[in-house]
Parts: C-alpha cells; structure tokens; sequence
C-alpha cells in the first residue's frame, strides 16, 4: 500500500491535468477532479486538495461526510468559493495564490487607466473606420485614485501609479496612520465619504459578507460624473443592475470591468454596447506562464507541507483572505 499523499487536483470541467506538475510525481498520488463524479470518488481519499477552478460550486454538493483531507490550496488569490460551511467551520488550513498576480494585475489597471485618460478604443474605432479623429486627451498625472482593497493587489496598484505621478489613497478595514505605498488609508465604513474625491476607483477587494453588492446606486451617485470605475476584484461586489442604470444616466464616465456578477458575460448583455465600457474575460491577472508558475506556487508550500512547516498564504477563513500581517 502506497504512503504516498493523495493530492486532489481540481480542474474545470473536461480540462486536463494543469502544467508543470512532474516535480511530484514520484512524491504524491495526483488524483484529477473534473466532474461530479471523480470529485465524489477521490476526496474521501485525498489528503490534500488543490483547487485550479475557482468557479467551482460542485465541492458543497459533494463535499464527504468523512474524509482525511489536511490541506486545501487555491491557485487564485480569492477563495470565496471554497468558504462552505464544512470547509469554513473546520480546522482545515485553506491557502491561495497571494503575490502570484499582484504585479499582472497592477500593470493591468495602469492599462486601464491610460486607454481611459488617453481614449485608445477611441482612437481604434477611429481607425478601424479609416477617420483621421483629432481630439484633446487627459493627463494621468495629478489625478486621484481610490484603491478599494489596499492587500497585496491593491499595493501594487498603489505603486505603479503613485509612480506615473497619480494620487492614490486605499480604502482597508481599518484605517492606516502612514503607508508607504499609499497616500492615506481610510477605513472601509467611510467609502461613502471618499468616493467623490476619486477620479478613478479600482475594486481590489476580495469578496466577502462585507464586499458582496458593496458597489450599488448610492454607491455610484456618490462619484464624480467624470470617475471610471475599473473592477479587477470580483463580481458581484458591484452591483450589475446599478452599474448600466449609472452609465445610462451618466453618473460616471466609464467602467473597466474585468469581472462580473455572471461570467461569461452574456452576449446580449448591456454593457457590450456602451462605448465607455472596456470588457476583459477575468483576465487582469494571466500573463504568459501563469500557470507554470501557479503550480511552483504549489509545489513550493507541498514541500513546506511534508516539512511540516507553517503553510505560505494562508486565509483567515473568517475574513476570507489572507490578512496583510501574514
């Protein structure tokens, strides 16, 4: 009988085994979970779970009575779909992909910010219509930023544009006396106060009990008429419904979202026929190699595990993310 550990691999639906995994082949037993049925088969045997599609609502309906599992990993930095209850109220250590995207997604946002200010899709629809379109564009420089999640990711946001010369302050649980990163920090119960000094607001929050709709109308009637809002967190902390009724009425000057209540997005969706609206596929974070590396990330805290060191990145499963002193 084998001593080797039983790592769950989770995948999305008919996807194969993730790259890179050789390492632990003759370290572990790989176990690929893809549908209903080898999730019910193998996580009773597993001793590890590594969760690759964080989409997955199937781990509540098949989650074992009895099991073994000592250790539960998200190749993602939000955990939100793996926060059920047998999962949540065990003493089961949960882990993510903190500081893996931190950087992709910063330079993301930059991106955002600078089609925005400079009008790039503007200037593509122009060109795409064979139009010689002379028009003024906006100075990035000066303006203020509003980072909704000042963690890991909000950081770095906070760092690649207080370098373009940008004014950033974050928004966090409790407020910050200094940063170095951030201007100020304020705590999360002031959003309301802060929003119309923003020019630009980027979600970077988690989601959570606190985060979920946290973006609704009053949220959006509190920006400026000449705000963007750019949404690299998650969904459903905006409120779709009160976004498009927002832009409709002009209350803001666009959106970049990256993410949404109900992904895909559909294809009859408002929001695809707003010329203010820039629309990614939840890809603020994946560059080329990122799933390499997520799997390094992996094999890294596996090798901490079978040390029985403390596990890197590990979530407060009561606040549902890694908490910045970690």
């Amino acid at each position: 009988m084998s001593t080797k550990p039983v790592v769950a691999v989770v995948t999305a639906a008919d996807e194969d085994w993730p790259p890179g995994l050789e390492p632990l082949h003759g370290e572990a037993e790989l176990m690929l979970c893809n549908d209903q049925d080898s999730l019910s088969r193998y996580l009773p045997q597993a001793d590890i779970v590594m969760v690759t599609d964080f989409r997955t609502d199937l781990l509540e309906d098949v989650w074992p009575d009895e099991h073994r599992i000592q250790w539960i990993h998200a190749t993602s930095a939000g955990v939100d779909a793996l926060m059920i209850p047998p999962i949540r109220d065990s003493d089961i250590p949960v882990t993510n992909a903190r500081y893996v995207f931190d950087r992709p997604i910063a330079e993301f946002v930059l991106g955002q910010v600078l089609s925005f200010a400079k009008d790039f899709p503007g200037s593509l629809r122009y060109q795409q219509q064979h139009q010689w379109r002379h028009r003024d564009t906006e100075r990035i420089e000066g303006k203020q930023a509003l980072v909704v999640g000042a963690g890991s990711i909000g950081r770095q946001i906070a760092r690649l544009l207080g370098a373009v010369g940008m004014r950033v302050d974050g928004m966090a649980r409790s407020a910050r006396d200094s940063d170095p990163d951030f201007d100020r920090v304020h705590p999360s119960d002031l959003l309301l106060q802060q929003l119309p000094e923003a020019d630009y607001v980027i979600i970077a929050a988690p989601l959570t009990d606190e985060t979920r709709g946290l973006f609704d109308a009053q949220a959006f009637r509190a920006m400026k008429a000449s705000a963007r809002l750019i949404n690299i967190g998650r969904g459903p902390i905006v409120q779709t419904d009160a976004l498009v009724q927002a832009l409709r009425d002009g209350e803001l000057a666009g959106a970049g979202l990256d993410v949404f209540e109900e992904e895909p997005l559909p294809e009859d969706h408002p929001l695809w026929t707003f010329p203010n609206v820039l629309i990614s596929a939840h890809m603020a974070g994946d560059v080329v190699g990122w799933r390499e590396t997520l799997i390094r990330q992996f094999i890294d805290n596996f090798r901490c595990w079978q040390q029985g060191k403390a596990l890197p990145n590990q979530v407060d499963k009561a606040r549902g993310y890694v908490p910045p002193t970690s």
